[in-house]
């Protein structure tokens, strides 16, 4: 975590009380936040987009977790867990004491005891065609081509799962092919274990965990509110025995305007934001430094570079973009040095010079990022004509124009028509920027309904092959009407699925990292996106808020997380220690 020298950010663990309830002596009260959009879905095996991932990872878990401290994989309703000699087969012992939130299929406390009969029947769900027939997120980017016998049930083939067995408290699961992600693949929130008696009903819709909050309600008013309680029969339990998670409540507005954010916080309605409107960064910032250098302070600030990469992708179904020397003059033709500066205000860790990963070499060590940079793309106007000129297309003509999906919000709005200026007065082509909602936006470019389409990828693990999986040709569905769902773009290139193949399969993470170093290279020279920036938002958190953790993958737990206002005395003394 990076600590900004404007304050110094000290978390103080307080000891449970002695009452045999075994309540954290400051337990109780609501941490309020706000999202950008409302989750596309609330069935976790769908999950694409963080802001689902975020409120669903409060209310689901599954066999392992991921430590927000420090990115490592940590039991969760697994125990404990062996990995065979050769990587292939995960032997899991399930905790016997988590129970499934309530709900009316369960007629007692005892029926909504998890089994390993639940954590069958999810993964069996999760392989299973959809009601549109098609798959479903997590098959395709877990198990497809990886566990054991899932291809023979997923086609029905097969009634059950060969790579999948259960006996007692214990699961084994088979690969086909050694995976070293794989650990982190099931502590995403797309392997959450769902109960078998809501899914055998067809109700997941209904949100049912065993996480520490409960799905409790969406409230519509003007701002969308989505509120989770507290889980009292919630299994975990801190350091010194007291019941987690330690607050009432955690609600989320849904709010995709930065300054209407900003305002609701300023008004302490709700206790952080992540990311300032570009407008107010400095009056926020500096004309609040009271707030953040007095003792104890009211605000603290964090800043992180985050495994988040913001990009535009060309619709590989229009025929205009088929030859990559026009996806080279677009690259080519964007100021990102302007957009930076004038649109983002330099809220951002690094602008798109590189590819779809994030140049943190912290999270991954021995990537070549100076070779994945020289491949990338700088300002060049004049090479970007003669790119478009060669393609057949001199000053834009027969070119026509082109449509930019996005969807609404301060930053979105303002970077779309900055994109279209610059096209424009570069290549000569008109783009007409179409803004909608997070759903519509991610049902369209599902569809391929536009020509650019901008988004952003959050990383699901610390590897290169959760950015570079979204370009995978293997994961382009055959038929021309099929849904693409991980492949937006529909990219198809040998030579990176190649490479790309090559790094999943190396044995060592040396190994791993040069090849994938190497599929971003030959993905860079024909180019299916145009790299804009990569995250390092602001996190403003009023100092009441205790243990609120900040990582580069965005993940927030707030099993933890309490409330309490800072004394002077207090706060220094801490500062001393």
């Amino acid at each position: 975590m990076k600590k900004l020298s404007l304050i110094i950010v000290l978390i103080a663990l307080y000891s449970c009380n002695s009452s045999t309830s075994k309540q954290f002596e400051f337990a109780g009260g609501s941490v309020k936040m706000c999202l950008e959009n409302e989750p596309f879905t609330y069935i976790s095996y769908e999950v694409q987009d963080v802001n689902a991932s975020t409120i669903l990872s409060q209310v689901m878990q599954g066999l392992v977790s991921l430590d927000v401290e420090n990115s490592k994989i940590i039991p969760q309703i697994a125990k404990s867990w062996k990995i065979s000699d050769d990587g292939l087969t995960y032997s899991f012992i399930l905790r016997d004491d988590i129970y499934f939130h309530e709900h009316e299929l369960f007629s007692s406390k005892s029926d909504r005891l998890l089994t390993a009969t639940d954590v069958v029947a999810t993964v069996e769900k999760i392989c299973t065609k959809t009601d549109m027939n098609e798959a479903t997120n997590a098959y395709d980017l877990i198990f497809k081509n990886q566990l054991k016998g899932a291809e023979d049930f997923y086609s029905g083939k097969a009634r059950s799962i060969s790579g999948l067995t259960s006996e007692n408290d214990k699961i084994t699961i088979t690969l086909e092919n050694k995976d070293d992600n794989f650990l982190y693949k099931l502590a995403s929130i797309q392997m959450a274990i769902l109960p078998k008696k809501l899914i055998d009903k067809d109700l997941l819709n209904d949100v049912i965990g065993t996480g520490p909050f409960r799905f409790s309600t969406i409230e519509s008013e003007e701002i969308s509110r989505i509120i989770l309680v507290k889980n009292e029969d919630y299994y975990e339990q801190d350091e010194n025995g007291c019941a987690l998670p330690y607050i009432d409540s955690l609600e989320f507005f849904v709010q995709n305007r930065k300054l209407e954010q900003l305002d609701m916080f300023e008004n302490n309605k709700v206790d952080l934001i992540l990311g300032l409107p570009t407008s107010r960064i400095t009056k926020m910032l500096e004309g609040r430094i009271e707030d953040f250098n007095s003792t104890p302070p009211k605000l603290l600030l964090f800043k992180n570079p985050q495994l988040v990469t913001n990009y535009y992708f060309f619709n590989m179904s229009d025929p205009r973009f088929e030859d990559p020397r026009v996806r080279q003059a677009f690259n080519y033709a964007i100021d990102r040095d302007k957009i930076g500066r004038e649109v983002l205000r330099n809220q951002y860790d690094e602008l798109g010079y590189y590819g779809i990963v994030p140049p943190i070499q912290k999270d991954f060590r021995g990537y070549d990022f100076k070779n994945v940079k020289s491949s990338g793309y700088t300002f060049d106007p004049a090479k970007a004509k003669k790119l478009l000129a060669e393609a057949g297309y001199p000053k834009g003509e027969g070119f026509g124009s082109i449509t930019l999906r996005f969807n609404i919000g301060d930053i979105n709005s303002a970077v779309a028509d900055e994109f279209a200026q610059q096209i424009f007065q570069t290549l000569g082509i008109n783009v007409n920027i179409d803004g909608s909602t997070f759903e519509q936006l991610n049902e369209d470019a599902t569809a391929g309904r536009g020509d650019v389409f901008r988004t952003a990828w959050a990383a699901d693990y610390p590897n290169p092959e959760t950015f570079l999986n979204n370009f995978y040709g293997k994961h382009i569905p055959k038929g021309e009407t099929v849904l693409s769902t991980i492949n937006q773009s529909k990219y198809m290139n040998p030579k990176f699925d190649q490479l790309f193949e090559q790094a999943k399969r190396a044995d060592n993470i040396v190994d791993k990292m040069n090849l994938f170093s190497k599929a971003e290279i030959e993905l860079l020279k024909n180019p299916p996106i145009i790299p804009l920036w990569y995250n390092g938002d602001m996190q403003i958190v009023y100092s009441y808020i205790r243990n609120l953790q900040f990582n580069s993958l965005g993940t927030l737990n707030f099993k933890k997380v309490y409330i309490k206002e800072w004394t002077a005395e207090e706060y220094q003394n801490n500062l001393n220690k």
